[in-house]
């Protein structure tokens, strides 16, 4: 198979190539692994190859799920594959080899997808680039010297320079729409407690992160989360159960939908021109399709939020470090982790219980604030972010300009962090791109539970203005 051919099928047409005996796994992965020694030097977005565990996998023989045989990428983040390291973007775990699996893992072998390499990451996903002083710079393939997005960087950019068709990403402010949002893609970041973190931890950062990943199509996102949406025994959330196969609601008719449209951040910052254009045409775009759009806001007291979110996410990092210091057998240092990641870690020990308690209780009722928003409306549309992508640099963990990092760091999370919070379905789609050549996406939030519509929704924007032949210019 060439590699034109091989950029050319999403993740559910290569399965389909694999089934109907048109190709072989081994086939679709040398066509990856080719893409990947090709494009990666330029990017930096794969960092740990599994070229020969790949191969050892196909060899072994792979099993009969949906997507059997299609390559696939892991984000260098929490999740656990026995053998290969997981350094979470530190240098302090740079020696970390899992000796098990996650179940999230587990669940994508049995899907039939072959991974081949892990992609970049900022240290634990603390901010909205990928850039680290283990791995260096991820960088965005529709424009050199821009960010990518983070923290799931590493996978937009390898999915956006076709090296892959979809890859394995997480969200705990963003993380999946903000680089879907940079990169050209599409992004879900599911309903708190679709998919699981064990056995390991039963949650991320107090049910504010969410795993699964960044596509081309809509479908492909549907038919992955299909694969990993179950239950797992022990879990702290249970998210309310599918009425069918995710797969099946693409296509499927949204009905009229009533959309309420918001263009002012939740954090107050101001939006860029570039942003709310995206938004506003996507409005139109909806209107034209028969939904009723209305402007309206979800009104929310940012202010205590954000900060009971950043003392939930320090208080997980320093739980992280500590235990981490402990297994190395020494104090935990300040040169450990990056310049911000340190202040975090190092604020969050004035703290107390009642505060963390607190915050807690304020995330959860994050929840109920949105929820009954959506009585009114089955959609919400915003930006995904407050700003165009940025220059690499600005939002990075060592920027010595910390004024800068939290300025951006707000724009980027602007639009996303609330929803993380509330643990709403929220999707990033990729309907605009600037004057500079830049992506923009648009953000759509459905009711707790209901990635059905979302979905609906999706794929009925995506026929009416495709993307994914809209490919970033190659290296």
């Amino acid at each position: 198979m060439s590699i034109p051919d091989y950029e050319s099928y999403d993740a559910v047409g290569l399965a389909e190539l694999v089934r109907n005996g048109d190709a072989r796994p081994e086939e679709l992965l040398e066509s990856a692994i080719s893409v990947l020694e090709e494009r990666n030097p330029a990017l930096n977005a794969v960092v740990i190859p599994m070229i020969d565990e790949a191969r050892s996998r196909i060899e072994a023989g792979l099993p009969d799920g949906p997507l059997r045989g299609v390559p696939y990428l892991l984000k260098d983040l929490h999740l656990l594959y026995e053998g290969a390291p997981t350094t979470n973007g530190c240098a302090m775990f740079a020696d970390s080899v899992a000796d098990h699996d996650s179940e999230f893992v587990k669940r994508i072998r049995a899907a039939g997808l072959v991974v081949f390499g892990k992609t970049a990451s900022p240290e634990f996903g603390l901010c909205t680039t990928t850039e680290s002083k283990l791995f260096g710079v991820t960088r965005n393939p529709w424009k050199d010297g821009f960010t990518a997005g983070g923290s799931s960087g590493g996978a937009a950019s390898a999915v956006a320079a076709g090296i892959i068709p979809a890859a394995n990403a997480s969200d705990g402010g963003g993380s999946i729409r903000i680089p879907a949002s940079c990169c050209g893609l599409f992004g879900l970041k599911p309903t708190r407690g679709r998919i699981p973190f064990g056995p390991d931890t039963g949650e991320g950062w107090n049910g504010m992160s969410s795993i699964h990943a960044v596509t081309r199509s809509i479908r492909d996102s549907a038919v992955l989360l299909d694969a990993v949406s179950a239950p797992e025994r022990g879990a702290p959330y249970v998210a309310p159960p599918q009425k069918r196969p995710y797969r099946d609601e693409v296509g499927a008719s949204t009905g009229k939908l009533r959309i309420a449209i918001q263009t002012e951040a939740f954090n107050g910052v101001d939006v860029h021109a570039d942003c709310v254009e995206a938004t506003e045409r996507a409005a139109e775009l909806c209107r034209g399709l028969g939904h009723e759009v209305v402007p309206s806001r979800v009104e929310l007291d940012w202010e205590p939020l954000g900060d009971a979110a950043r003392i939930v996410i320090a208080a997980h990092l320093r739980a992280t470090l500590d235990a981490r210091a402990e297994q190395l057998g020494r104090e935990l240092q300040s040169d450990d982790v990056e310049q911000i990641a340190w202040f975090m870690a190092k604020a969050v020990v004035d703290r107390g219980a009642n505060e963390y308690a607190r915050s807690v209780r304020i995330i959860h009722q994050s929840t109920r604030t949105v929820e009954g928003f959506l009585e009114d409306f089955d959609v919400l549309l915003t930006p995904t972010m407050a700003s165009p992508p940025v220059e690499l640099g600005k939002l990075s963990l060592s920027n010595p300009d910390v004024g800068e990092f939290i300025s951006c760091l707000a724009d980027s999370t602007a639009f996303t962090q609330v929803f993380n919070a509330s643990g709403h379905p929220s999707a990033s789609v990729p309907l605009h791109w600037n004057e500079a050549g830049l992506p923009i996406g648009v953000q759509f939030t459905s009711r707790f539970g209901d990635e059905a519509l979302l979905f609906r929704l999706a794929a009925q924007l995506e026929q009416a203005q495709p993307w994914s032949d809209r490919r970033a210019p190659r290296p």
